[in-house]
């Protein structure tokens, strides 16, 4: 049925002199594309991600282009960076043959090759209704370009209906800051947007959307297809995907801070022995987002962090195995590299002011606060306006300030809440009633029917629960964090900002903590 419609380059330094025939252009330094960075996620293991780095930069506005530039490398391993502009198609998308290369028409082949960057620029790299095919290759990345309405079926067909396409002994690819989205399901010709198959590892897919698709990728083709493995999803929207967000088959795969929105069938679908990792993700408007489905071998997952927003459930039964609603954890995922989690709250604002192409690269440090990375040392032009840091938060005040307590007949709503507790205690001015978390760490917020300026939140602790060490107050409506504090009297005062939620995010505490009330003063 028809869906509705809604790198960082480390390549740099010296450039090589192509041959005139291979009509593309070689650039003395990369063009102004303001990228930096490197890799994260599992991408970042097995020796790392690096793409083109220490090669030339060439430019290419046709498929066939792209491939003139892998082909006229001296050996398929030599370095290069592609940086991409305008619109690719099968029509200008012709098989080139070379030393550095095993192209086939019709498609953007990356075969039997490594250390490759394909990098969007300017106005905008689209491949439209062309795949992108990369198999039996090594230390890819992808960055800052859309791929749009790639169909298996009807006219013109590319890459098997996939968006990017991964199979056959692949190691190393980023793939971030992307665009991927068709136009229906598989019965208006699509199939999957992300699809890694035949031994696929240490990919990362990060800053991106995946949309109005019936499918959003597997990992493993078949039940006895499960060798591929160490995959990160982080910072990514999906949807209007019907399923498949991913689907896991043996292997370990960690989502973080993802926005689930949309997702009509199901979501996360883990089995054949598969253990996905998910945490800080934002499930909103949605259907059995994490589970077992179509079998009746089931996976494992490892929850933490996550907020359900409008998510029903099915029974389970069959093979229908459901999360929900508890989502609790079935089994303990552990991932070998460093990062850094957004609160799950701030994750819708966060992600869409971060995910696709040509968004500028922006990022996030753990703060809730988009960043906008600096320039590559070689690129020229001025650097985007960074974000102002986040106001100094004072240090805790005892007394309340005065004023009128605007948290006194707002709405409140949380993350989680332990039994014989209530989110609305945190507003009912009664210092007898609380609200503690299922853990040590929660969500709690007050919210208005209509947008209400503050400039102080105090929180304030009921005695015989644990101790908060450490919290955040974040404004729900952007996820810009507001200011940080910690005790048991916590004052935390900010510039006035007009907003209709705020969030009490408690980051640390000693035991199980009780907020007996979250006041807001203007």
């Amino acid at each position: 049925m028809t869906r509705p419609t809604a790198l960082r380059s480390l390549a740099a330094g010296a450039t090589l002199a192509l041959a005139a025939a291979a009509g593309v252009t070689a650039l003395a330094a990369p063009a102004a594309h303001a990228v930096s960075g490197s890799a994260t996620g599992f991408a970042s293991q097995n020796g790392g991600t690096t793409g083109g780095a220490g090669g030339q930069t060439v430019r290419a506005s046709t498929g066939t282009e792209i491939h003139q530039a892998l082909c006229s490398r001296p050996s398929t391993s030599t370095p290069i960076t592609i940086q991409v502009s305008g619109t690719i198609t099968v029509g200008n998308t012709a098989k080139v043959s070379g030393t550095g290369c095993n192209t086939a028409a019709g498609v953007i082949e990356l075969k039997g090759i490594s250390n490759v960057t394909i990098e969007g620029v300017g106005s905008g790299a689209t491949f439209d209704q062309i795949g992108i095919h990369i198999r039996d290759s090594s230390n890819i990345i992808i960055q800052n370009v859309t791929v749009k309405n790639v169909k298996k079926s009807g006219s013109p067909t590319s890459n098997g209906g996939d968006a990017i396409g991964m199979e056959s002994t692949v190691r190393n690819v980023w793939v971030d800051h992307v665009t991927l989205e068709a136009s229906g399901g598989e019965s208006e010709g699509f199939d999957g947007l992300f699809d890694m198959k035949n031994d696929v590892e240490y990919v990362t897919l990060s800053y991106s959307i995946l949309r109005n698709s019936g499918r959003g990728g597997l990992i493993g083709s078949s039940e006895s297809d499960t060798g591929n493995s160490n995959i990160t999803f982080h910072h990514n929207l999906y949807q209007n995907i019907d399923s498949r967000t991913p689907l896991l088959r043996g292997g370990v795969a960690h989502m973080y801070n993802n926005h689930y929105l949309q997702l009509n069938e199901s979501g996360i679908n883990s089995r054949a022995g598969a253990r996905a990792k998910v945490e800080n993700n934002y499930f909103e408007d949605s259907k059995d987002v994490l589970g077992t489905f179509y079998t009746s071998e089931r996976g494992e997952w490892q929850t933490a962090g996550n907020i359900l927003d409008n998510v029903t459930w099915s029974s389970p039964g069959g093979d229908t195995r459901p999360a929900g609603p508890s989502m609790a954890s079935t089994t303990t995922v552990s991932v070998p590299y460093s990062y850094r989690l957004d609160g799950a709250s701030c994750v819708p604002a966060l992600v869409a002011a971060t995910a696709g192409a040509n968004k500028g690269l922006r990022v996030s440090d753990g703060s809730c606060s988009p960043q906008t990375p600096a320039p590559n040392p070689t690129t020229p032009g001025p650097n985007p306006t960074t974000p102002a840091p986040n106001p100094t938060t004072p240090a805790p005040n005892p007394t309340s300030p005065s004023g009128t307590n605007l948290s006194r007949g707002a709405g409140a709503d949380g993350s989680s809440k332990a039994s014989g507790t209530s989110y609305g205690n945190v507003v009912d001015g009664n210092l007898g009633t609380y609200w503690s978390p299922s853990g040590s760490t929660g969500r709690v917020s007050v919210k208005w029917d209509s947008a209400t300026t503050i400039s102080t939140v105090v929180v304030k602790q009921a005695s015989g629960g644990g101790s908060i060490t450490s919290f955040r107050v974040v404004n729900n409506d952007t996820g810009a964090v507001l200011g940080t504090g910690s005790g048991s009297n916590a004052t935390v005062s900010f510039p006035a900002v007009s907003l209709k939620k705020v969030n009490v995010e408690i980051t640390g505490a000693t035991g199980t903590p009780r907020v007996a009330e979250v006041e807001t003063y203007r």
